[in-house]
């Protein structure tokens, strides 16, 4: 899945969750930010080194994640 190449995972870095590009912004944040209602352009504001397509990417991973398959992600 091309939106995935955007999600790292690296022990090193916020324990080794899901991060979107080897920052420290997981995916667990950027998706309770949405759940809580922040907009996109609130989050990208919030985040200025973030890109749209972070947000995306974070979605479709986590819309992969509740389908529990296991594929290997890039490492940062």
């Amino acid at each position: 899945m091309k939106n995935l190449e955007r999600i790292t995972l690296n022990p090193n870095v916020m324990g080794g969750k899901p991060c979107i590009r080897g920052l420290r912004v997981t995916v667990g944040t950027i998706i309770g930010l949405l759940a809580s209602g922040q907009t996109n352009e609130g989050i990208l504001k919030m985040y200025p080194y973030l890109q749209a397509e972070d947000i995306t990417a974070a979605l479709s991973y986590a819309a992969w994640r509740s389908e529990e398959i296991e594929v290997p992600l890039a490492t940062a």
